[in-house]
Formats: C-alpha cells, structure tokens, sequence
C-alpha cells in the first residue's frame, strides 16, 4: 500500500514560483445498478480518458499548468444504495491497484501534480471501504492520502477510530504534502462546510486546499459556494474546487452535479469559475509567495494567527458524550454485517436525539 503523506519541515529557501491550477470538471459515470464486471469496465474506461482531458488542458492552458484536480469521485458516482460491503467489491479502488497507478503513470508522463477523490478499500479493514482524496506528483508518487472524516454515506476513520490511530497515527489523519508548489491538502465535497477540518489542515501549514467535489452547487449564495469562499478568505489559503459536469446514469438527476467548479484566493476572492457541462476553464495562477507574504502581515484580516485552540478545545471537551462518537463500525459492529444507508441515518437519529436531550435542540 502505498506510503500516506507526511508533513516535511518548511525549507524557507525553496519558495515555488507562481503556476497555473486547472479544476477539470469531467462528467461521472455511475456504477451503481451495473453487475461488478460492468462496473470496473466503467471505471477502467474512466480512469484512461484522465490521460485525454489532461492532454488536452495542457494544449489549451500551457506548460505553466503544474497541478490539475478532478471531481470527488469522478469514477464510480456515489455510493446510494449498496451495503458497505457490497460497494466495497462493486467499486472500490485497491490503493495498490492498476487504477492508481495508471494515474500514477498520467501524472510522471505529463510532468504534473494530478489530485483527484475515490473510493478505496483497505487491507486492515475487510469489507469496508473509504472516501479518499489523493496527490500524486510529477514523478508518480502518491504524496498525500486522506480519508472523509464526516460522512452520511461511506464509513470513516472516525467509525474505526482506535483501530485506524493504531495503524496509521494522528498526522496520517490530517496530511498535509510538503511540495514545490506549496503545501497541499485536500478535502472532499462537504466536508467544505465544516471549519474546523479546513483550519486544523491551515494550522499543520496547508496553503492550497484542494476541494474535489461532486456537490449540488447553483446559482449563489448556496452553501457550497459560500463555504469555499469563507474556508479560503478565514484561513488565507487558495481552494481549488472541480465538480462533476454530471452523473450519468443517475436516473431522473443527472445534471445534479453540473459544473461551476471554481478557484478562490487567499483572500476570497473568485478567481475563475466554470460555467456548465466538460470545462477545462476553471483555471487560474496561484501565488504561493503572495500567500506567504500576506500571512506574515500582523492585519486585523490575518484570521490564522489569531486562532485561539485552547479556548475553543476547552468549549468543545463540554459536549463529549453529546456530539458523534468514534468506534461505530468496530470488530466485533463489522462481523454482523452492516446495512450502508440504514446505519448512517441511524447513527445521525442517535445523534439528534443526544443534542436534544442536551438541550442544544428544541
């Protein structure tokens, strides 16, 4: 299995020059309904035409464009229906498998850094699988690894929380890569809307967040879009942001997930965005010495260093107990067999009815 990323110390020397970032916004073909052999045919057939589209950005966009990012899980389409396990075998990637290394292989061939979501699976934890974003770089090393921590359709680290610290440590929770355009993380689709995971990613030193995303994102303001803007502006880093031009196959909702992928500033500001359909046009040049400068300024608008952890750890510790446990899907929960929609909606019901008797909802 491929190593996770680890955080390098920052070598003040090394600053990278400017670049242009390209969100490619590809339409998804779901598997869901197809038998396992229709399935991995699809993705196949997924993961190939990667090569094309990047062939034919770099045509259009120069040889200035150094990091590309395609749309949360771009191969597969969501997981809906399945049992966990049964996803498990339908679509999830083995992170040694000939998928990620044929990207591996697109990425040393073009001279890139190539970011991208999918659903993988694990040989410490049989029968489950992952929502993960990865960073494979211009010589095909898979340089950044993680794994959705709030979700309402896949399992989580946070479902085997002692079991995954054990294999893996707490700095392969939140990885940050270390590389000459800047310090990278990337988070999927929704976990856009939660702040706290885009600024413990800024306080490990992550300058540009890549936001792979398969979200129903229109016409402003919609959470989405607001999200990555206040996640850009309160933690002075870039987000690059590719959605899916579409879900095909998804019966009655295919143009869902259509488009306006985007890419926002340290400050806030939107840069490009794309309109709907295939686009190569959210393309834009990010600055990382621009951002260093600009986060070294004591400004009332420097929100980073102004963080305050043990206030807010101490406010948060008043509500263990109440807000979503760890260890959902241990050994003993995994051995019975779990029922993929039913167990997320039950465990978001239990959390309901905590808040509730916590007084923290009506």
């Amino acid at each position: 299995m491929p190593e996770f990323s680890e955080i390098v110390k920052y070598n003040p020397n090394a600053t990278p020059t400017a670049y242009i970032a390209v969100a490619l916004q590809r339409r998804t073909h779901v598997v869901n309904g197809m038998s396992r052999t229709e399935a991995r045919e699809s993705i196949w057939r997924s993961v190939r035409n990667v090569d094309r589209e990047i062939r034919a950005a770099l045509e259009f966009h120069g040889k200035e464009a150094r990091l590309f990012l395609l749309p949360e899980f771009s191969f597969t389409g969501f997981a809906l229906f399945e049992s966990i396990r049964g996803f498990a075998d339908l679509a999830a990637l083995d992170p040694d498998g000939p998928e990620y290394q044929h990207l591996q292989e697109i990425a040393q061939r073009h001279r890139i850094f190539l970011g991208g979501h999918a659903y993988e699976t694990d040989p410490h934890f049989p029968g489950l699988f992952f929502a993960a974003t990865w960073l494979i770089n211009p010589s095909g090393d898979l340089v950044l690894r993680y794994r959705r921590l709030h979700s309402t359709r896949t399992p989580s680290p946070y479902d085997v929380w002692d079991e995954y610290l054990e294999h893996y440590g707490i700095d392969k929770v939140f990885p940050v890569a270390d590389t000459e355009l800047g310090k990278i993380a990337s988070i999927p689709c929704g976990e856009i809307l939660f702040p706290e995971l885009s600024r413990a990613l800024a306080l490990r030193g992550a300058e540009v967040l890549l936001h792979p995303t398969s979200d129903t994102s229109g016409i402003e303001p919609d959470p989405f879009h607001i999200a990555v803007r206040a996640r850009a502006q309160e933690n002075l880093m870039y987000v690059v942001s590719s959605n899916a031009a579409a879900s095909v196959g998804l019966t009655g909702n295919e143009n869902a997930t259509n488009g306006l992928s985007e890419i926002v500033d340290y400050e806030g500001r939107l840069l490009r965005r794309a309109s709907t359909g295939e686009s190569q046009q959210a393309a834009a040049e990010i600055d990382i010495a621009a951002l260093r400068r600009a986060r070294s300024r004591p400004t009332p608008v420097n929100l980073l260093v102004l963080t305050t952890t043990r206030l807010w750890a101490e406010e948060y510790s008043r509500y263990d107990g109440v807000t979503g446990m760890p260890n959902t899907l241990r050994a003993a929960v995994r051995e019975k067999g779990i029922d993929n929609p039913s167990f997320h909606k039950e465990k978001e019901q239990r959390t309901i009815e905590q808040f509730r008797r916590a007084g923290i909802i009506a």
